[in-house]
């Protein structure tokens, strides 16, 4: 089988990676790839390409199935396009991709649907929006509507910061036409988690809990970035738990999905939050793997993953049992000293030759011979080992091998305190 992969990320990589291991995969093309996957088993990148371009390559080289990586292809349609044109393609419509694509869309498919989350309203008016300030409780989250890079979501603790993010986000257009509209919603405290799962339209298969770090800092300190570390699986994801979230999210999102008819046949990705006394709510949705959360997970899973893409193209999912290793996994993000705010790039990377556990490059290119840094959050290191505890002293071990200039880790991912 040849696959194709559009995206530059870690997630791309760890999945190119994941396909690799399978005996029915000869080829695969990444679009455009980094640094990380330039020379990797079975891999090539390609430049990247607009949508027709990707078609037209798909066509030539005989492409089995296209992965679409990130969310902003799935939001333009370039699974609509592949197959009303012939070419197999994991990823929902993108009348699907709207439950990423605008949180108001997404807070009234939940509200629809019985899907448990947290009080909001919606807001196209500036004015009226910070009038609704007065009957608030605090703190609130404020969302842009759109696609705003992971950035568009902000906890203000009072009136104050409420207004600015309202004047940053409606007036200012910080987020662009994805401020054209906000959600203001209640602030649900409690621990987080990530389900990523597998969907074919018919039927949902969860993959293992994760629990992300987004902020920069250790303690869950800073401002918010793509995300630090992930360990798997999320030890506050209990039987319970799992068993309130399949009741009262996850079915209800797939009827809803049923009801609305959509194409989905890829991935949906729950973002979640366990309160101490209310279970499980549902925070949002994404229509892709997460990241870090990919890097963290599929090295923990036993299952084919050129398999599942084929089940999940065929619509055969129902049935079908995913497996996990019975260990744990610590991803560690190693990030350009000064992200999430402005940072230099161009420096060479050493020690990575050395790693034992499986490294993920996020934002690397290769410079000749050299691994180069190319963006904020540069690599991650993933390791696994029988419990979380050793887990994260081994991704430790391993991050302490490699270096570049200003490198920033946390310090804390997996350091869980029972």
């Amino acid at each position: 089988m040849k696959f194709l992969i559009i995206g530059s990320g870690g997630r791309e990589h760890a999945i190119a990676w994941k396909l690799s291991e399978s005996p029915q995969v000869t080829e695969i093309f990444i679009s455009p790839g980094n640094g990380g996957t330039e020379n990797a088993e079975k891999c090539t990148n390609i430049p990247g390409m607009n949508h027709a371009e990707l078609l037209s390559f798909s066509k030539e080289k005989g492409i089995d199935l296209t992965v679409v990586g990130p969310e902003l292809p799935l939001v333009e349609g370039l699974t609509d396009l592949f197959r009303r044109n012939g070419q197999n393609v994991i990823g929902p419509s993108k009348a699907g991709s709207i439950l990423e694509g605008s949180k108001v869309f997404s807070k009234n498919f939940m509200l629809d649907n019985g899907v448990k989350t947290g009080y909001y309203i919606n807001f196209d008016d500036y004015e009226e929006a910070v009038d609704f300030l007065d009957e608030c409780a605090w703190p609130v989250v404020i969302k842009a509507d759109g696609l705003a890079a992971g950035k568009g979501v902000i906890i203000c603790k009072d009136v104050k910061e409420a207004e600015k993010a309202l004047e940053d986000i409606m007036v200012k257009k910080v987020f662009g036409s994805a401020g054209d509209w906000v959600v203001i919603e209640e602030y649900i405290e409690g621990k987080e988690v990530s389900i990523i799962a597998f969907i074919d339209g018919r039927t949902i298969l969860p993959m293992l809990s994760a629990k992300d770090h987004k902020q920069i800092g250790d303690g869950d300190t800073g401002p918010n970035t793509g995300g630090m570390g992930v360990i798997a699986p999320n030890p506050w994801y209990t039987s319970e738990i799992e068993a309130d979230f399949t009741e009262n999210i996850l079915k209800p999102t797939l009827k809803g999905i049923k009801k609305a008819d959509w194409d989905f046949r890829g991935i949906i990705f729950f973002g979640l939050m366990i309160t101490e006394v209310s279970g499980i709510f549902l925070l949002e949705y994404n229509v892709r793997m997460g990241d870090p959360e990919t890097q963290a997970l599929l090295p923990l899973m036993e299952n084919d993953l050129a398999e599942i893409f084929q089940k999940i193209n065929s619509r055969e999912l129902k049935g079908y049992s995913l497996k996990f290793k019975n260990k744990s996994s610590c991803t560690v993000v190693a990030a350009s000293g000064g992200y999430p705010g402005d940072y230099k790039k161009g420096f060479e990377i050493s020690g990575v030759e050395n790693l034992t556990q499986p490294l993920f490059v996020s934002g690397a290119v290769k410079r000749e011979e050299s691994l180069v840094t190319n963006s904020g959050r540069v690599l991650s290191v993933t390791a696994i080992a029988d419990t979380l505890p050793e887990a994260s002293d081994l991704a430790y071990r391993e991050m302490s091998k490699i270096n570049f200039k200003d490198i920033y880790f946390r310090t804390d991912i997996g350091k869980i305190e029972e």
